[in-house]
């Protein structure tokens, strides 16, 4: 089954990246009828999600909220200086699976999957594979 890397760059600092159209393309390329996507992203400071995709004020809230709970500068001992994003990374997590079912990722009608950025601007990877049962 395919294996496949996307290239993401981020522009800010902290932002969301809609990539749900990158996912359904590599599932449907693939021919992929049933099974499971596995997004995974290979960062610590950078995450992904599955949240509403119709009203991008939500990301924005999202992000705002985030960058309230967990400060960009807030006496960290990490001398990189990115200890925030690596506390981001963590709480959204570093992998969403979703079902396939008839060629499709099965999302809710608002939902859009998201790469969150924590430490930009940046350039990215996030590898998307297929698990399915054995013949």
């Amino acid at each position: 089954m395919g294996f496949y890397s996307l290239n993401i760059q981020s522009r800010n600092t902290v932002e969301m990246i809609d990539i749900t159209s990158q996912v359904q393309s590599f599932i449907r390329e693939n021919g992929v009828d049933d099974g499971i996507c596995l997004v995974y992203c290979p960062h610590t400071t950078a995450g992904l999600t599955i949240n509403e995709n119709a009203d991008p004020d939500v990301q924005k809230d999202m992000i705002r909220e985030i960058n309230k709970i967990v400060p960009y500068n807030d006496n960290y001992a990490h001398m990189e200086g990115n200890s925030a994003a690596h506390i981001k990374a963590t709480f959204t997590g570093l992998h969403v699976m979703i079902p396939v079912n008839q060629g499709r990722a099965v999302l809710g009608t608002w939902q859009g999957i998201y790469f969150c950025e924590y430490d930009g601007p940046r350039q990215r990877n996030v590898h998307i594979q297929i698990l399915r049962e054995p013949n």
